[in-house]
C-alpha cells in the first residue's frame, strides 16, 4: 500500500497531536489540523490504511488512534520539521554553561543535571578515552601525619585525586622519594597499561620501599581505571515518573542507568552517526522497549570524544529537542576542549 503525500500529512498530524497531548487522536481533529481541506470520511480511510501498514494503533475501543513505534520512525525520518535554534535560545544555553564549574568532572556532572532539567527527561553525559592517553603528572602530597593526596593528571586533561590514609609516618623524605620514582617510572606511561597491572611490576623497582607504598600503588591503579573507563554521569531518572506510560518500567530503567558499562556500550558501540534516535524496540536493551533514546556525539579534540543523551517517552518532542541537544553537545565539547587545553 502506498504511503502518499496525504497519508503522510495525516500521520504527521497524528504524531504531533499525540506528542502534545498524550491522548488518542480522532479523524475530526486531524481534519481540523489539515485546515478542513480533507473530509473526515477521507481521513478515516487514510487512518485505516495507516493502521493496516502498522504506522498507527488503536489503544482501546475509542475512535482515536496513536502512532506506533514504526509510525514515529517514519515521522522522524520523513516528516519532522527541525528548526535551527534562535540566537536567543543559543544565548540561554551559553548562559547556563557560563556558570558551570570548569573542572571536567564537575562540568559533565552539572551538564547532565542541566540537560535533565531542560528536557524533562533522564540525561546522561559520558566521554570515551582513547588508548593513547598517558600520565602527564603524578604527585603524592602530604596533608597529615598519616594522610596523603594522590594527584593524577592525564594527557587528555582529566584530573583525578584520591585521599589515602596510610600506615606509615608521612615525611618529606618519603614524599620526595616517591615523587621522583613516579616522575621516572610512571609519568609518560599509558593509562591503560597502568590500569592493566604494570603497577604490580613497578613495585619491584621500589626496592625496600615496596611494602611502604603498596597501598599508594593500589590507589593509583584505581585512579587509572577511572580515567581509562571514561566519565559517566546520569541525572533526572525521576523525571520519567511524570509520564503515565513509563511508570511501570521505570524501576528497571533506573537500574539500567546505574549500570555505567551497559549505558556506555549502548552509546558508543551502537552509535554510527553524530546524532541517533532510537525509538522503542529499536533500542538494544529490553528495558527500553517503551522509551526513546536520543544520543548526540561530540568531539573534545582530535583524540577524545564524548556523547550526551536523553531518555524519555516515545512521544517526546523530537523536533524541539534535536536542535537543543545538538547545540548543547557542541557547546559542551568546545568547553571541555578549552578546559583540558588549559591543563
Amino acid at each position: 500500500m502506498e504511503l502518499d503525500a496525504r497519508k503522510l500529512r495525516v500521520l504527521g498530524a497524528i504524531v504531533e497531536t499525540y506528542i502534545r497531548t498524550g491522548d488518542p487522536v480522532g479523524s475530526k481533529w486531524v481534519a481540523q489540523q489539515l485546515g478542513g481541506l480533507v473530509s473526515p470520511a477521507t481521513i478515516r480511510n487514510d487512518m485505516a490504511a495507516l493502521f493496516d501498514m502498522g504506522l498507527i494503533e488503536q489503544p482501546h475501543t475509542s475512535s482515536g488512534r496513536i502512532p506506533s513505534h514504526l509510525g514515529f520512525r517514519v515521522y522522524i525520518d520523513r516528516l519532522m520539521p527541525v528548526t535551527p535554534l534562535s540566537q536567543e535560545e543559543k544565548d540561554q544555553i551559553n548562559a547556563i554553561f557560563n556558570v558551570l564549574n570548569p573542572d571536567p568532572d564537575r562540568l559533565l556532572e552539572d551538564a547532565a543535571k542541566v540537560l535533565a532539567r531542560l528536557t524533562g527527561c533522564a540525561a546522561v553525559c559520558t566521554t570515551y578515552i582513547p588508548q593513547g592517553v598517558t600520565v602527564r603528572q603524578l604527585n603524592l602530597i602530604g596533608v597529615g601525619s598519616r594522610t596523603v593526596v594522590i594527584l593524577l593528571v592525564a594527557s587528555n586533561g582529566i584530573i583525578k585525586n584520591k585521599v589515602c590514609r596510610v600506615d606509615f609516618n608521612v615525611t618529606q623524605e618519603l614524599l620526595t622519594f616517591f615523587n621522583s620514582f613516579a616522575a621516572g617510572r610512571l609519568v609518560g606511561m599509558s593509562i591503560n597499561d597502568l590500569a592493566e597491572g604494570y603497577l604490580s611490576a613497578a613495585s619491584v623497582a621500589l626496592g625496600e620501599y615496596a611494602q611502604v607504598f603498596n597501598s599508594i600503588l593500589s590507589a593509583i591503579f584505581d585512579l587509572c581505571r577511572e580515567v581509562s573507563g571514561g566519565q559517566y554521569y546520569q541525572s533526572g531518572a525521576s523525571n520519567l515518573l511524570a509520564y503515565d506510560e513509563l511508570r511501570q518500567g521505570a524501576r528497571d530503567v533506573f537500574q539500567l542507568l546505574q549500570n555505567r558499562a551497559a549505558v556506555w556500550e549502548m552509546i558508543f558501540s551502537q552509535q554510527k552517526e553524530p546524532l541517533q534516535i532510537r525509538v522503542g524496540r529499536e533500542n538494544p536493551s529490553q528495558e527500553l522497549a517503551d522509551f526513546s533514546l536520543m544520543v548526540c556525539r561530540y568531539n573534545i579534540d582530535k583524540d577524545n570524544t564524548g556523547a550526551i543523551g536523553i531518555l524519555g517517552p516515545v512521544r517526546m518532542d523530537y523536533a524541539r529537542l534535536v536542535p537543543h541537544l545538538e547545540y548543547f553537545a557542541q557547546t559542551l565539547g568546545k568547553l571541555l576542549a578549552d578546559t583540558m587545553d588549559g591543563h
